[in-house]
């Protein structure tokens, strides 16, 4: 095992320590690294663990605030067997990153370590405080026989997903519940069957008792869903520490900025559809090529981050697919449309105020990037979580649409149809009132982080909790 040098501190006694151990998959590193500061920031001691790839990759994709902030977190570096690392299959039935699937099953060889670790640390410290991932349970089952252990489940998605997920299992919601309860697509075509059943196994069949629930979210907009939860799974606290993510960005020196925020510099205020589906998705040549033309064919100015789907290992380049545009496309569509293809700093995208709709695939992180930045969306959901979350947004908050029905998913989305999806987002009067609301949550967020607001009150509830 690698630690890097701040672990010496490890020999200072300690009243509270925090260890997080993440799923290494994007969307969860991602979130649980803006805990880790969040926490930090507490002046508690944090240990983020995971693979050495994994760590770094975290790190080297970390956005809206200085890396160098993360300086004191402590990272460790656990090994696992080598795993097989294929390409992403655009063609499959299942949109679900099944090449993500080796890196999972490798990653239940972490157990022995964590354990070991965990045991390490408890011995220098009054309480160490455990926050894992949901699909990482398998991989933190000993910990229940460390006695100055408490263990907090992490839920990577939303708090209205996640009480969906509970109602599908348990039925009607609880009969004095007066929340609004939509019609969510089914989870058919959300999971492949070998990563139904490993999700199945961890959130199931391995049960040990934890001391509550974290959810990256704020009860300024899930209250009600998180109340439900309350109500449907009693004797479980529920924690809404988010949004984890900065609300604030800070400006990076101007020499280091992306070329695409200078170039959304240029451009007028709201004027901007920016594109994106996330690390996970992988578009078939077909289907990019129509994405393609419809955002041509819009003529409204946008940004379209192209990239292939993350593998297992991100730095494994054999393979790697860049994608194919049609002859002359970003000459004909240069000074309104830019393309990226590689990293883009989306946080600071969606911030930028030259940046007026989001077309994205509903990722947990997308959508509460997207609410805290105050920009509406064009949701085109993939897999997972994505199509319940994509109700939250177009149904719940109000602030986006459906480019096409989950019921239509195999479908080739059409360049008309992208185009139409676009306009109507940019141009109507219903994009600009959904925009409005957009910037209201955005402001009820803020608001909910102020000394007294929602948000504040609950993680400073949450550190007295764990420090108690």
């Amino acid at each position: 095992m690698a630690c890097d040098d701040q672990s010496n501190s490890k020999n200072n006694f300690h009243q509270t320590m925090v260890v997080l151990v993440p799923l290494p998959a994007q969307g969860h590193l991602n979130q649980l690294l803006h805990l880790s500061r969040l926490i930090l920031s507490h002046n508690i001691p944090v240990h983020y663990v995971c693979t050495a790839k994994h760590n770094l990759q975290a790190k080297l994709r970390v956005q809206g605030w200085n890396p160098n902030s993360i300086s004191n977190i402590h990272f460790h570096d656990l090994k696992v067997p080598p795993f097989a690392s294929p390409t992403p299959n655009p063609n499959a039935e299942t949109k679900f990153p099944s090449q993500l699937t080796p890196l999972f099953v490798a990653t239940t060889h972490l157990r022995e370590p964590v354990a070991a670790l965990i045991q390490s640390l408890s011995s220098t410290a009054r309480k160490v405080i455990v926050i894992y991932d949901s699909l990482m349970t398998h991989v933190v089952q000993d910990v229940q026989h460390i006695s100055n252990t408490e263990n907090y489940v992490f839920q990577s998605t939303c708090a209205f997903t996640t009480s969906m997920y509970y109602l599908d299992k348990m039925g009607k919601p609880p009969q004095e519940s007066s929340v609004f309860i939509p019609e969510v697509p089914s989870l058919e075509g959300c999971f492949t069957t070998e990563i139904f059943d490993f999700v199945t196994t961890q959130v199931e069949k391995i049960s040990f008792n934890h001391d509550g629930n974290i959810y990256n979210t704020t009860r300024a907009i899930e209250g009600p869903y998180l109340d439900l939860i309350d109500r449907m799974i009693v004797g479980k606290k529920n924690w809404a520490l988010g949004p984890f993510n900065p609300l604030t960005i800070e400006k990076e020196n101007s020499k280091e900025r992306h070329y695409s925020l200078k170039w959304l510099d240029k451009q007028e205020l709201d004027s901007v559809i920016y594109v994106s589906f996330g690390t996970t998705t992988a578009l078939t040549e077909e289907q990019i090529k129509e994405i393609a033309i419809g955002l041509e064919q819009s003529m409204q100015k946008f940004i379209w981050v192209i990239r292939d789907a993350d593998k297992g290992d991100i730095f494994d380049e054999d393979g790697v697919r860049r994608h194919e545009l049609p002859n002359g496309y970003e000459e004909r569509v240069e000074g309104f449309g830019l393309v990226v293809r590689d990293w883009a700093p989306q946080l600071d995208i969606l911030n930028h105020p030259s940046t007026g709709g989001f077309m994205s695939h509903c990722g947990w992180n997308s959508c509460i990037e997207t609410i805290t930045m105050g920009v509406p969306v064009a949701a085109w959901p993939m897999h997972s979580d994505q199509p319940r979350n994509s109700v939250f947004i177009t149904h719940v908050l109000k602030i986006g649409f459906a480019v096409r029905d989950w019921a239509q998913r195999n479908e080739l989305v059409t360049a008309p149809n992208v185009e139409k999806a676009v306009r109507r987002l940019m141009e109507t009067n219903e994009g600009a009132e959904m925009r409005q609301r957009a910037m209201n949550l955005k402001d009820d967020v803020l608001r909910s982080k102020d000394e007294s607001g929602v948000s504040s009150v609950e993680i400073n509830s949450f550190i007295a909790h764990i420090t108690k």
